[in-house]
């Protein structure tokens, strides 16, 4: 079934109020549509809610999505890459790619600067979860450099909140915070559909949604449709 932009905005006026309600000022936070298992139709239906950042998982699915919208939706879509970077995708996603938000080696920085220099980059952080990528805190502040030694504007860190109920998610939200307000870093992205407030209240200024815009994922798939 189509992904109908009126319950998208409808959705995202909802986000919003959840987002104001956390205390957060919704002119500083950037909601960012995550399409991870949906169709190229809810990329589309974000575009027609008024949503201009839009995020994927995926390389292949990105690409696949990027290759099917129309000219005037593509130009009103800034897509974000959430994965972890592969080196052997970085040259399919250079193209549609605006911001990465998942960069936690220099590797990947250097593979992502000779495809496309100046680009904009968050390094994700682990906040100790063994089995999450990720770079360690303490390793940010010599990763910031050295991607920015490569010709990469660091904006910001990234984050993804521990499994759990939300309020897990506020020790590592706040550490992030401080890490980049001490490295002075506008961005942090953090939060999504189950820990959004406990995100706003963190200070974040971008955060992921998908289900809270799109309802439950039908599933990974490889071309949109």
């Amino acid at each position: 079934m189509a992904v109908d932009p009126r319950d998208v905005g409808r959705a995202l006026d909802a986000v919003r109020s959840r987002i104001a309600s956390a205390g957060g000022d919704l002119e500083r936070i950037t909601v960012v549509a995550v399409t991870k298992g949906f169709g190229v139709d809810a990329a589309v239906a974000a575009h027609d809610a008024g949503l201009g950042d839009v995020g994927e998982n995926y390389a292949q699915e990105l690409v696949a999505k990027g290759r099917a919208l129309a000219p005037g939706v593509a130009k009103g879509l800034r897509w974000h890459f959430l994965g972890t970077v592969q080196r052997n995708k970085v040259a399919s996603l250079t193209p549609y790619v605006s911001l990465w938000q998942a960069v936690d080696r220099v590797a990947a920085g250097r593979t992502i600067a000779a495809r496309c220099p100046g680009a904009e980059v968050l390094i994700e952080v682990n906040g100790g979860d063994p089995g999450r990528p990720g770079c360690a805190p303490a390793a940010v502040p010599e990763l910031a450099e050295a991607l920015g030694g490569l010709g990469l504007a660091v904006r910001g860190l990234m984050a993804v909140g521990p499994l759990g109920p939300p309020e897990t998610a506020r020790p590592l939200f706040r550490s992030v915070t401080a890490l980049a307000d001490r490295l002075g870093l506008p961005e942090r992205s953090m939060g999504m559909t189950d820990d959004l407030e406990v995100a706003v209240e963190e200070g974040t200024t971008l955060v992921r949604v998908g289900r809270a815009l799109f309802g439950p994922r039908p599933g990974r798939r490889g071309v949109p449709g």
